[in-house]
């Protein structure tokens, strides 16, 4: 006897109805339209009462439009911030030790990316040399430890310290990856949906941002480095020109756009604390009213603060962003909580973004834009168009042949190709992923594709009625038996899917998500629906005689 439980009744016709539920935002592409005027206002989707779902399924940049970005990072920054690092290190080391190797200094003419170190006397040279290379360390990589972080050279009265290859092979390693995260922390900050975030090679980054009305939106995000660090004041000087001494450095005030800074200042290079060490950044308004950025470091970082402001009260303290001084304060008084204020000229937005981009992170390095596009929406319309028309010859289609070859079950079947389609949009908004247009090739073939279980069935049947059994009989075996053709079929499918967007990238995973979504709704639907619409059918006909 054709038979369903109520209890499997109940869980089949509960999961199309939780589906298609999610599925009505997306309207079947008729909301489409809407999607950008309704993340711009900050809304999932509109027109809707408030207890509907709201989530509607993401757009691609090809679907949407939005900003293509391919960025170089800068990775000898990050060597050459590494090798500066190293000074104080090393100062300390000979320092402990100078009645032995003698008096010593930095040369200000060394190489980018290199120490210098000269000695007043070369009868400790042998000594130094011994102290510098007892700093070197292991380089930590995924293949194990390898050679030593620092090479360590000797002349006559001199010692020359700089980065090993396999150390700079390690960093630049290190910093894409970090740059990676961060770019994509800053991203996130702003709300932005579905950004695509990749590494292109050894030292580029392609970043695609759908929905944003500009290129310049994203770069103004991702392009600053945020380098925020926290510097001692040595002097303040008229022009860029003056002498810095062995480290310092000459830093300009920062200025509005096409004014030239006059006031310059000469700071200590290595920074007392650094935006590494902040807990948090927030926008804020100063005693005046004006916007401005409030801090908190970390406990290593409070402390640091604490003990240098304790020490030099009375000194001027460097606040540098990216390598402006944004703001040079006195210090009244020492400053033991570990908090502060950022002031300058901002405006409400230039703080907003500010405090976000100092909670993210410092880009390691900086970053040169290689190539950037602003994509319209238009040719995203276009393409969602053509897909619903597409959509709409497959699926009218497909609802032909089934009808005209199996008649009241091709109906049957018709009914689970519709519902199989709502539920891949609601899968879809469920778990956020986003619609590209080889998404919408998988959907479309997704429909050619959803019926052929029910025809594996429909075939079983007929050959069942044939051996002169029962049409209840013959309906229960044909599901039976088709069954695992149908699993078999459909599992090797999903595992080519699973692969696609394991191993793949953009466009190929969009297809892949679809694709591998279209597949489990197809087997629910065919497994499922159809039996349970079969069933419901046959309880209330009672029917002598069936026509596959």
């Amino acid at each position: 006897m054709l038979h369903i439980s109520a209890t499997k009744q109940v869980m089949i016709w509960l999961t199309v109805v939780v589906g298609l539920f999610l599925a009505l935002p997306n309207g079947f592409y008729t909301q489409v339209e809407r999607y950008n005027d309704a993340v711009a206002l900050g809304d999932e989707a509109t027109g809707w009462p408030s207890f509907m779902p709201s989530g509607l399924v993401n757009l691609g940049l090809d679907l949407r439009g939005g900003a293509h970005l391919l960025a170089e990072v800068k990775v000898e920054d990050a060597q050459i911030s590494l090798v500066e690092a190293l000074w104080p290190e090393v100062r300390r080391a000979l320092s402990a030790e100078m009645a032995t190797i003698g008096p010593f200094r930095q040369s200000a003419d060394a190489p980018v990316g290199t120490i210098r170190i000269q000695f007043q006397e070369t009868k400790g040279i042998d000594r130094a040399y011994e102290i510098v290379r007892g700093l070197a360390r292991p380089v930590q990589s995924l293949t194990g430890v390898g050679a030593s972080d620092i090479e360590v050279t000797r002349g006559t009265n001199a010692i020359t310290v700089q980065l090993s290859e396999a150390e700079k092979a390690n960093i630049n390693e290190r910093t894409m990856q970090q740059s990676l995260e961060i770019i994509r922390r800053r991203i996130d900050e702003v709300g932005t949906r579905e950004p695509t975030i990749q590494r292109q090679g050894a030292d580029r980054i392609l970043v695609q941002v759908p929905g944003v009305g500009s290129a310049q939106e994203v770069k103004d995000i991702i392009g600053t480095t945020a380098q925020l660090t926290f510097q001692p004041v040595v002097s303040v000087v008229g022009d860029a020109d003056g002498i810095a001494g062995a480290g310092n450095e000459i830093l300009p005030e920062v200025t509005e756009d096409g004014i030239e800074p006059s006031i310059f200042y000469v700071l200590e290079r290595n920074p007392v604390v650094t935006g590494e060490e902040l807990n948090d950044a927030r926008p804020e308004f100063d005693q005046n009213g004006q916007p401005a950025v409030g801090f908190r470091f970390n406990p290593s970082g409070a402390k640091k603060f604490g003990v240098h402001t304790t020490e030099n009260a009375g000194s001027l303290f460097a606040i540098v962003l990216d390598g402006e001084v944004i703001s040079a304060p006195r210090i009244n008084e020492p400053i033991t909580g570990g908090s502060g204020i950022i002031t300058g000229n901002f405006t409400i937005e230039e703080s907003t973004n500010l405090a976000v981009l100092l909670r993210a992170g410092a880009l390691p390095a900086e970053l040169e834009f290689l190539e950037e596009r602003t994509i319209g929406p238009e040719l995203g319309q276009d393409s969602i168009d053509a897909g619903k028309i597409a959509c709409i010859v497959a699926g009218i289609a497909v609802l032909v042949y089934m009808f005209l070859s199996y008649g009241l079950f091709g109906v049957f079947a018709n009914a689970a190709l519709i519902i199989n389609v709502g539920l891949i949009f609601g899968l879809l908004s469920l778990i956020g992923a986003t619609l590209t247009l080889p998404g919408i090739a998988g959907i479309v073939l997704t429909i050619g594709m959803a019926v052929d279980a029910n025809v594996i069935v429909f075939e079983r049947i007929r050959e069942e009625l044939k051996t002169a059994k029962g049409p209840a009989r013959a309906i229960e075996l044909g599901y039976q038996k088709a069954l695992s053709s149908i699993l078999d079929a459909n599992v090797t499918t999903f595992i080519t899917a699973t692969i696609l967007f394991v191993m793949g990238s953009g466009p190929v995973r969009g297809f892949a998500i679809t694709l591998g979504l279209g597949i489990m709704t197809s087997v629910f639907t065919a497994i499922f629906v159809t039996r349970a619409l079969i069933a419901i059918w046959f309880a209330r006909r009672r029917p002598k005689t069936i026509e596959v």
